[in-house]
């Protein structure tokens, strides 16, 4: 969810006087004033305080593993129009774990599944609005003759045919009078000459006057004015009833006639009308006042035609009473008209914007009480009620709180015991919510979200003892290590303090954890270290607002970088090779970020920027940057160059080789031939294209760059000679790239020796990389290659630690303690690290394990939830379909 969530209880209590511009606003040079603001501890007090965390508005069940192979099993054998909520229920598993791909994908099944247009608008319109700022994308890709628009306007009108069931009524003769052909409608002072058996065959009303036992049925004039329909609406409708068609009508008349047609019951007509009116709907104001006219008169395609084009303009729409007043007040009936069967995906859809928005509002209120009332079964009651709840803890409705709470719990939501242990120390009892929390612990399987909630009603070693055993269950949680470093800071115990909040920097990137390390950084009066931090939140975020949002990034930026010192161009390049080889990846992005305000070659600066970032696993920003390259080229082929890197980032290989081949035919560059390399060594797999990668990256090396990227392209033309064999060769371009203080080279060269039978060499090639990288847990675990058993296991055991998020060294120490026959430890081991982390590999050695040990449920869960993870997983499906052989 884009929106942060902040806790409520402590938000009081923490919001003290600090006032940034009061101790920044100092003479340079004279830091000593800001040395004395510091001398209290109060002041270090508020400058370092942690808010509590919140309670997340998500579906976290305590066993994530069975609730995705329950999903899984029902998709198996499930009727047609169930699976688009199925897999909108694996959509919400999958946000409750942070898996962002995995959200994604498990939307566009929804939408390929859908069984409705409906269904389909809507899930269409999410997958749209998770896709906001890719429309460059979808461009880049039509210029390259490729089209993109997968989840495009619906045609309403071809989905929602006509009900061809709808009767004809042929004319009569009665009382053995001949019936006039013609018949006259009179409306006003005009008459409209009309064929009788045309009119009659309109509608049963029609067809009832004019051929049965009424006496207009005898008639050739009949009065029509008394029926709200205008002499030149009854012509139209008269051509209508030769011809079948309303064309060039204007819409204020199809109105008219619409509402005629609806009293008349001519199904044709109104057919016509509701057609012929959706195909004039392009704008939010024309579908906001249509929508009013589709709910009077059941006009299902106008209604579906008119909600997709409110939805596609989501979430701006939302600012839009009169959308939002739609949402609102709909009835059953009215949302039977609008959305057909599937008002709960729509309501998911709008509560999911609209906390996105603002998780106070009265609009996010509204909507998930309409969810509430639209669930459709216990699994979606039971999230809709925890979301709620959410909502009204922030809005302080503390008593429909807890209510809604209690529900989810009593649904069998056991992470709402945090909402309702929350209310209880808002209300005073402290110890209630400690007892609650214990309780759970004590009763099944504690995650470690249970003892950091538990920690917050605790004191002392008591609550030291639960955040260690809380980042031990779910080493991803970052309250716990910022809880700890602001403890060490307080006591004054400076190294540990950034230890800890360093420990989980190291692996994950969380802004919270930057803007804390930034003021521990303030109360010591490194300012150095302070503004690389800071830079980095605005390169991350470049909206972010720190202390609780009431204070902008930029703002604090500007008033922190009076006390450094100003590089000019040349230092800012010399910082950048220094922290480029280090493999200090945060302070790298710092110098770009300064390099921006001053350097006229923004676009290779962007194009950087974004390669750190997406080594820092943080794709979203590294796309921004990427865009921004674009954007800033200075020349077409640097332009060129950037889409290519673009479309390939995203999934386009061929249309980003295309942009390579594009740059070249205008000017051989660096990163023209390294981008064309990249591409076509990704989207062709056959071996020889392996001399063709060779040659394009040594075309590469001959054109003009900076040593940052020579020694990238040395670095991949030396992996390509080893997987062709060509050892030598690749030492010598692995040892060219040292040369230029490329430090992941040493990674390669250490492949080359170990290739070579030198494992020696192999473990001191990575002991260097180990020494001189910042960011060194993927050294330890290639280290681990290279040495016996004993040293293995110490090299894996400190990945786990700089890096718990990599699960190579779980599966390797699983691994072990099967081949040493011990079975439940090992189980132990994969499971220890898929409670935090939903992993095809470890779901799939979990699987097998089980299988061995004859556990035939067990592998069929672990078979089925890796399958939501990887449906096409080709092992993973012939495993499943072994063990599922073997189901009692």
């Amino acid at each position: 969810m884009r929106a942060f969530f902040p806790s409520e209880s402590c938000k009081e209590t923490q919001l003290s006087a600090l006032n940034p511009q009061s101790w920044l606003q100092v003479e340079r040079g004279k830091l000593s004033k800001l040395a004395s603001h510091f001398s209290s501890s109060s002041s270090i007090e508020s400058l370092i305080k942690v808010p509590e965390p919140p309670i997340l508005p998500f579906y976290k069940p305590v066993d994530y593993v069975e609730v995705l192979a329950q999903i899984h099993e029902e998709l198996e054998s499930c009727p047609p129009q169930i699976r688009s909520k199925l897999y909108l229920l694996q959509f919400q598993v999958f946000r409750g774990l942070g898996e962002f791909k995995l959200m994604r994908r498990s939307l566009r099944s929804a939408w390929q599944n859908a069984s409705t247009v409906h269904e389909k608008l809507v899930f269409g319109a999410w997958l749209m609005y998770e896709k906001q700022g890719e429309e460059l994308i979808a461009d880049l890709l039509a210029t390259c003759g490729k089209c993109a628009q997968e989840f495009g306007p619906i045609d309403i009108s071809a989905q929602l045919p006509l009900d061809l069931s709808v009767s004809s009524y042929e004319t009569v003769s009665m009382n053995g009078n001949q019936i006039s052909k013609n018949v006259i409608f009179r409306i006003g002072g005009e008459k409209i000459v009309c064929n009788r058996q045309k009119i009659s065959s309109l509608g049963a009303p029609f067809h009832a006057m004019l051929n049965g036992c009424f006496s207009e049925s005898l008639c050739e004039d009949i009065d029509l004015s008394e029926n709200n329909i205008s002499a030149v609406g009854m012509r139209a409708i008269n051509e209508f009833s030769m011809t079948g068609s309303l064309s060039e009508v204007p819409p204020n008349l199809l109105l008219e006639i619409l509402v005629f047609a609806n009293k008349f019951c001519c199904e044709r007509l109104k057919d016509a009308c509701d057609r012929k009116l959706a195909s004039l709907v392009f704008s939010r104001d024309d579908a906001v006042e249509l929508m009013e006219i589709a709910l009077e008169e059941n006009c299902q395609v106008l209604a579906a035609s008119c909600l997709q084009v409110i939805l596609n303009d989501l979430p701006d729409c939302l600012s839009d009473d009169r959308v939002v007043e739609i949402f609102r007040n709909a009835n059953r009936e009215q949302r039977l008209i609008m959305v057909g069967p599937a008002s709960y995906s729509l309501y998911c859809l709008l509560c999911e914007v609209a906390m996105n928005l603002d998780p106070r509002s009265d609009t996010t209120a509204c909507f998930l009480e309409r969810l509430v009332e639209f669930t459709e079964n216990d699994r979606q009651r039971l999230l809709a009620f925890h979301q709620l709840a959410c909502v009204r803890l922030l809005r302080k409705e503390y008593e429909e709180a807890e209510r809604l709470f209690e529900e989810a719990l009593n649904g069998g939501h056991i992470y709402s015991i945090a909402g309702l242990a929350r209310l209880g120390y808002i209300n005073g009892h402290k110890l209630w919510s400690y007892e609650k929390l214990s309780s759970v612990i004590s009763t099944i399987s504690p995650l470690g979200w249970m003892y950091q909630e538990r920690s917050l009603y605790c004191e002392g070693d008591k609550r030291w003892v639960d955040l260690e055993k809380a980042t031990e269950l779910d080493p991803t949680l970052t309250y716990p290590y910022m809880y700890r470093a602001a403890s060490l800071m307080r006591k004054e115990n400076v190294e540990a303090a950034l230890a800890e909040i360093n420990r989980v920097l190291g692996f994950k990137l969380a802004l919270e954890c930057l803007e804390l390390r930034f003021c521990f950084y303030l109360a010591l009066e490194d300012y150095q270290s302070a503004i690389c931090d800071v830079q980095a939140i605005l390169t991350l975020s470049p909206e972010y607002r720190m202390f609780e949002g009431r204070v902008a990034a930029s703002q604090l930026r500007t008033l922190v970088r009076e006390h450094v010192e100003n590089w000019t161009a040349a230092d800012c390049w010399l910082q950048l090779y220094d922290r480029w080889s280090s493999v200090d990846d945060i302070g790298s992005l710092s110098v770009i970020y300064q390099m921006l305000e001053s350097d006229a070659g923004k676009g290779v600066l962007y194009f950087r920027q974004s390669l750190l970032l997406l080594r820092l696993n943080c794709p979203e920003a590294a796309m921004r940057s990427l865009q921004l390259a674009r954007q800033h080229a200075s020349t077409e082929h640097e332009r060129l160059v950037y889409e290519g890197w673009i479309l390939y980032d995203t999934g386009h290989c061929v249309e980003g080789l295309q942009k390579a081949e594009d740059s070249i035919k205008i000017k051989r560059s660096f990163e023209a031939f390294f981008l064309k390399a990249y591409a076509l060594a990704d989207s062709n797999q056959d071996p020889s294209c392996s001399s063709t990668v060779v040659s394009l990256l040594e075309d590469a090396l001959k054109c003009p760059s900076d040593r940052l990227r020579k020694g990238q392209a040395l670095n991949n033309l030396g992996s390509v000679h080893v997987d062709r064999g060509n050892l030598d060769l690749a030492a010598d371009c692995y040892i060219n790239a040292l040369k230029i203080r490329h430090t992941r080279a040493h990674q390669g060269l250490a492949r080359v020796h170990f290739l070579k039978n030198n494992k020696v060499a192999a473990y001191d090639e990575m002991t260097k990389l180990i020494e001189k990288a910042r960011n060194n847990a993927s050294a330890y675990e290639k280290r681990s290659e290279y040495c016996d058993r004993e040293l293995t296991k110490a090299d894996l055991e400190m990945v786990t630690q700089l890096d718990p998020l990599r699960v190579y060294p779980y599966r390797y120490r699983a691994a072990v303690l099967m081949d040493g026959h011990k079975e439940k430890e090992a189980i132990a081991e994969l499971s220890r690290a898929i409670a935090f982390k939903a992993d095809l590999h470890l779901l799939h050695l979990r699987a097998a394990f089980h299988e061995h040990v004859g556990d035939v449920l067990g592998a069929l869960r672990d078979c089925r939830a890796a399958l939501s993870v990887d449906p096409n997983h080709q092992e993973m499906l012939e495993l499943h379909s072994r063990v599922n052989s073997h189901e009692p």
